[in-house]
This record gives structure tokens, C-alpha cells and sequence, in this order.
């Protein structure tokens, strides 16, 4: 499946959109923040952070227990939904990185009760350094030979990885696996040796331990053990403060007493520099039928429809003030509109415009109609949806509604500078996720077995329990009728033998090379250059961005300011002009699959790639490597990796090829490692079906 985020702006009456945001604001948001405080307090709040979830049904309780109260009354159902939706996410999301860190700390003090100097260890195993030092010998050549047998058997199991075969991957490296042998050792030597060998990165060291270094890399490791537990006891979510009152009250703490010790004062600092968001939580739409869609095809209609409006909203204000102007009566009498006021329509080139309402509204808001205002590259997908809309719609007992275009939509405001009333300087962005599998006529058929074959699955399992469910039922024959008007494009069809490696590096951000596995054939090689042809120029632009705003960042901190720079998307768009190129490049050959390194190993690479350079540049003199490789890590900084491989992965799945993922070379060219790259993930593949 590949699913992507479109957007657009919706500009409607003001009075709509002050209404929306009234509604947003005042209701839904404080109704969000109640919820993540009643969560956070809840005495079963323990036991959700050991599994790292908040059941849903325990946020539903709570939310009923408040929609009865103001000011959280009186909103759409949908709106309870996607409180209640968003409260476990965030949540989810904050159970996560306490795991994290848990583990994390878990992880360092089980090496730092590991870690012992040589003299420790000659003290606790009553031998001295050359016996450890044979032990760990002996141990490390029986090790590896088993070690390199068991990962070659574990290359030609079959089928696909389950959570314990990542797990099981995951600790297949040769450090991981002797340190699970030293937590089952029990003999003193052997322990001792494993250690040994655990802290000189599984070699033996014919080099004297330096008992200084010792004591920094030990003190190293208890500073980030303090770290961890310190963001460990971070403050649970406390929503979005959208009136100041949070931060009023932390100023006038701060003024009015005095800190107890240096960690109040300094959680009061964090108070007040803590950057909060003045704009609503946004609403999702997780159905694709509570969004009715509209395309207006006559400019009579649509003129008439807003000088009915606006006539009314003449003679509201008319009778509200009791001023009858001349000017306002003209106007009245005449139908027609001031250019002051008509600020959310134009009434020019109304012929195939897009209207947009969501289910639930009109009970909240007066007129709930929004026009879309979008790009152009986008108003066809705008277009789809309301075709199909229109046919569901039409004929809802024909077809079914999980073959339409859209998948999902959330309703959010943007936020602008400017003074004003909020509704009137922010922005109102409807974003919807559509599937692009079910753009053409082909794909769509694809996807209609895909679904009909789990409908059956259900009434097959629903048949045998005794309780055939009809929705499954009058869902299924639905699935019968595919939505017409789709346009044709024939299914792309790539060689299994032409592979694509696309390596990453730290001064190439990624290197493509074609390659013919069959015939152990390279048939192209692209460097960054090459991919982003004229554009290459954005490239450094992006990276001197990044250094100035790294230097901005550094000044703040040093004068204790807000330091949340916010950086444009140009970053953004290279990474997918890049990956526009690789799946370009992949057309061309044909190629069946994309090999895309793990993000995991990246660190590893940029740093053997920067000590490499150093070692070149600088032979001989270790503290010039390390001064030259910190200036080169200022002059190129880092890249996000993890977005390029999203935007290739997402623009692949577009067009249809696979996407697969594998360990890249650490020694190389960036070109041999994108070869290789390409050539080791075929091997494995080859060897899965032995």
C-alpha cells in the first residue's frame, strides 16, 4: 500500500471560519488537555507505561464522564472521536521514548558493571594480564568460526521475518553475542577473558590498559547514565496552553518566590523559555464518507448562491444597527457585492470549483461549506475524490466505500504572522491520505481482489462461529462493482535480475549503481551530482543553511534564549528531487527492485568515513585526525537520511517497484558500495530460497 498526504487551504465566510475556530479553540482543544491530565493521573498509569499503550476504552470512559461538563459540551461526535484518537497517540508516543531511555540506561549500567580495568581483572581472576589475555584468544578463534556457521544458517531459513527473527538479527553480531555469553559464564577466567575482549571491541590489545583513559571512558558512561535518568523524569503531556494562563502563572512564580535550589530555578527557566503552541489540535477524519464533496459546474449558480448569502448577511447587519445607509441598500437592492467585502470568493472563473463539508458541522456552524484552494499539481487528486463521492454517493447500495480514493483527512490550522483575529490570520488546511494504488483501473482491480479475499476470509471464519455477519455480507457483493471512469495504465513490470543499490555517505548523500546480479554486470553508476543535475547548487545551499543556523543555535544557548530555529523544506525538497532521479534511473533499466541501506548502520558508516578521511589526511598524528574531523563534520554536517529513504520508498511504491533493505560496505567507494549493496542483497535473497 502506498499512501500519501495531500493539502489544501479552505477558505470559507468569516463568520464560518470564527465559528470553526471557536469550536476548536474553546471546546475541543481544552477538552484534549483535561484528558491528557486525567490520563496522566489515572492509578492504573504504571501498568499502561509497562506495555506502553493506554487501552482506549479507559480514555472513552473518561471522555463520557466529561462531555456533559462545559465548556466541553456541545461538540460533533467526530470531534470526541479524534480527542480521544490523539490522547493515545501522544501518549504512545511518550510511552515509547520512556522505554527507550529505560532500556537505554538498562543497556549502559549492565556494560558498566562489565567494565573493570586490567588490574580489577587480574585481581578478580587471581591471573595475570598474558593468562587473560591466551583465555581471550582461545575464546574469540572457538567463537567465530560457530559464530559465522550459525549466521550462514540463518541466511537460508525461509519465509518471512517475524519479530523474533528481527530480534534474533538484531543480536547476531559478534559483540552482542559475547557479551550473552558473559552474562551465562560462570567460570572466573572465562568471565573475566569475555570482558577482556568486550571492552578492547572483541580484539585482543597487546597494548597496555592507560588507567586515565580508563577513568574517563568509566566517568563517560556514568554522565550518560545521569542524563538518561534525568530525561527519564520528564513531565508527562500537558497539552497545548493556547491562552497564556500556564506560562502567566510560572512568571508570576518565578517573580514572586524565591527557588528552593538550582533544580526548581532551573525548571522555572524551562517554564518560561519552553516555546507552546497557539494554534488548536487538529481534527482527524478517520471514515472517507464524513467529508461530502462538491464541484460547482455553473458560475450563474454559484453567483447566486453567495449574493443570497450576502443579502442576508446585509440585512442582519442592517436591522442590527439600525442604519439603513444608502450604500448598503443599493447594494441590497441591486444583488450585488463591494469588493471590500467579498474576501473568501471570487466570483470569476467559478466553473469547476471544489467545495468540501464535514459531517457533523451544521449542528456548530451556520454555513459549513469550505472551497478548496490548492495547487495545481494537486486539484486532479481533489478531483478524484469527489468523483468518487459522487458515485458512492449516487449508488450506496452498488458500491462500496473502501475503494475510494481517499482514505482518511485531518482538519488543522496553519499558522501565519500577523496581527489580528486568530480565524483571520491563521490559515485553515484540510489534509487528506489517499491511496495511489487505486488511481488506475488496473491497480484498483488488484486491490478489489485483495479486499474480496478478506471479506471472505471473515465470512468463512463468521459462518463456522454460527453468526454470519451482514455487513461482511452486503460488504462483499459490493466489492463486485468496480468505481468506473478510472483511467488505464499498464501495471509496471521490472526484471528480477536488475537491482538497484543506492548507497548513502556523508559527502554524497546517495550513489546509485544499476547492476545486472545474473550476469555480475554493472550497467550504470550516478553519483549526487548526477542525480540532482542543475539542481546540485540546492545542495550546498541546504548544507550552509544548516551550518549558520547550528551557529545561531550555539549563540542562543550561550545566552540562555529560545534556540528552536526552524529550518526551511529545503532539505525536503532535494530529498525528493533525489529520489525522483533514482526511481527515474530505475525505469530506465528496468529494474525489479531498490536496495536502500539500513538506517541503523549509518552512524557507524559516517564515522569510519570521516576516520578514514582523517587517517589520510592526517597519517600519523592522531590529535590533527581528531581536529580535522571535527572541522569536517562543522563544514558537511549531517543529512536525514531517514526522510530520503521515506521519499524513496514512497515514490517507489508509486510507481510499483520493491522496495528491499540491506547492510551497506563500510570500506569503498561510494559507487563499489552501492555495487555491493546491490550484489549482497541478491545473494541473500538467493540464499532464503535454498
Amino acid at each position: 500500500m502506498s499512501v500519501i498526504t495531500i493539502q489544501c487551504r479552505l477558505v470559507a465566510e468569516e463568520n464560518t471560519l470564527r465559528q470553526l475556530w471557536e469550536l476548536m479553540a474553546e471546546k475541543n482543544t481544552p477538552l484534549i488537555n483535561e484528558l491528557l491530565e486525567q490520563v496522566g493521573q489515572h492509578p492504573n498509569f504504571e501498568k499502561w507505561l509497562k506495555k506502553g499503550e493506554v487501552p482506549e476504552e479507559a480514555i472513552d470512559t473518561i471522555k463520557k464522564s466529561l462531555i456533559t461538563q462545559e465548556p466541553f459540551a456541545g461538540q460533533p461526535g467526530r470531534f470526541y472521536t479524534s480527542a480521544v484518537t490523539l490522547v493515545k497517540e501522544i501518549y504512545k508516543s511518550w510511552f515509547a521514548l520512556q522505554q527507550e531511555r529505560q532500556r537505554k540506561i538498562e543497556g549502559k549500567e549492565r556494560w558498566l558493571k562489565m567494565l573493570k580495568s586490567d588490574i580489577e581483572l587480574q585481581q578478580e581472576s587471581q591471573c595475570n594480564l598474558d593468562i587473560i589475555r591466551n583465555k581471550a584468544n582461545e575464546i574469540l578463534t572457538s567463537f567465530v568460526a560457530n559464530f559465522t556457521e550459525n549466521r550462514n544458517q540463518q541466511f537460508k531459513k525461509k519465509g518471512n521475518k517475524t519479530k523474533k527473527n528481527k530480534k534474533e538479527e538484531e543480536e547476531s553480531t559478534l559483540f552482542n553475542a559475547l557479551f550473552k555469553i558473559y552474562d551465562k559464564t560462570k567460570d572466573c577466567l572465562s568471565q573475566c577473558a569475555l570482558a577482556y575482549l568486550l571492552k578492547n571491541n572483541c580484539q585482543v590489545s597487546e597494548i597496555d590498559e592507560d588507567p586515565e583513559e580508563y577513568v574517563k571512558r568509566r566517568r563517560r558512561k556514568e554522565i550518560e547514565i545521569e542524563r538518561l535518568r534525568k530525561q527519564l523524569k520528564s513531565r508527562k503531556p500537558k497539552g497545548r496552553d493556547l491562552t497564556g494562563e500556564k506560562w502567566l502563572t510560572a512568571l508570576k512564580e518565578a517573580t514572586n518566590q524565591v527557588p528552593v535550589d538550582q533544580l526548581e530555578a532551573k525548571s522555572w527557566q524551562a517554564s518560561l523559555l519552553k516555546v507552546t503552541s497557539d494554534i488548536p489540535y487538529p481534527v482527524d477524519y478517520e471514515s472517507n464518507t464524513d467529508l461530502d464533496w462538491l464541484i460547482h459546474s455553473n458560475d450563474d449558480d454559484i453567483k447566486k448562491k453567495v449574493i443570497l448569502v450576502w443579502q442576508i448577511y446585509f440585512l442582519k447587519q442592517l436591522i442590527k444597527s439600525g442604519s439603513y445607509s444608502f450604500i448598503k441598500y443599493l447594494y441590497f437592492q441591486r444583488g450585488c457585492l463591494p469588493k471590500r467585502d467579498v474576501n473568501w470568493l471570487n466570483l470569476k472563473n467559478k466553473a469547476g470549483r471544489i467545495f468540501v463539508k464535514f459531517n457533523g458541522l451544521r449542528k456548530n456552524i451556520i454555513n459549513p461549506e469550505f472551497y478548496i484552494c490548492c495547487d495545481s499539481r494537486q486539484r486532479h487528486y481533489f478531483q478524484r475524490l469527489c468523483q468518487d463521492w459522487q458515485v458512492w454517493h449516487d449508488n450506496e447500495e452498488t458500491y462500496s466505500s473502501s475503494l475510494f480514493f481517499l482514505r482518511s483527512a485531518r482538519l488543522l490550522w496553519q499558522k501565519r504572522k500577523g496581527t489580528g483575529a486568530p480565524w483571520k490570520v491563521n490559515r485553515l488546511i484540510l489534509q487528506c491520505s489517499i491511496e495511489t494504488r487505486l488511481w488506475t483501473e488496473e491497480e484498483t482491480e488488484l486491490v478489489r481482489i485483495e479486499k474480496i479475499n478478506q471479506a471472505e476470509t471473515e465470512i468463512r471464519e463468521s459462518e463456522q462461529k454460527g453468526k454470519p455477519k451482514q455487513k461482511v455480507l452486503s460488504h462483499r457483493q459490493k466489492l463486485n462493482n468496480l468505481f468506473p471512469n478510472r483511467p488505464s495504465k499498464p501495471i509496471y513490470k521490472g526484471k528480477p535480475n536488475i537491482i538497484v543499490g543506492v548507497s548513502f555517505g556523508l559527502d554524497k548523500p546517495a550513489t546509485v549503481a544499476v547492476v545486472d546480479v545474473a550476469n555480475k554486470k554493472v550497467l550504470a553508476y550516478r553519483s549526487t551530482k548526477q542525480l540532482l543535475g542543475k539542481n546540485y547548487n540546492l545542495l550546498n545551499r541546504q548544507r550552509q543553511q544548516q551550518q549558520r543556523l547550528s551557529h545561531e543555535r550555539h549563540k542562543a544557548q550561550k545566552r540562555n534564549a529560545p534556540n528552536s530555529f526552524g529550518e526551511s523544506e529545503l532539505g525536503q525538497y532535494v530529498d525528493r528531487l533525489l529520489a525522483d532521479a533514482i526511481i527515474a534511473i530505475a525505469k530506465t533499466y528496468q529494474a525489479g527492485s531498490i536496495v536502500i541501506p539500513k538506517l541503523r548502520d549509518m552512524r557507524e558508516q559516517i564515522t569510519s568515513e570521516i576516520q578514514s578521511r582523517a587517517e589520510k589526511k592526517c597519517p600519523g598524528y592522531k590529535e590533527a585526525q581528531q581536529k580535522y574531523a571535527k572541522e569536517y563534520r562543522l563544514s558537511v554536517h549531517r543529512w536525514s537520511y531517514g526522510r530520503l529513504i521515506e521519499s524513496i520508498k514512497s515514490q517507489a511504491a508509486k510507481v510499483g517497484i520493491s522496495t528491499e533493505i540491506g547492510t551497506q560496505p563500510i570500506r569503498g567507494s561510494p559507487e563499489e558500495k552501492a555495487r555491493d549493496l546491490a550484489v549482497f542483497a541478491y545473494q541473500e535473497r538467493q540464499a532464503a530460497l535454498v
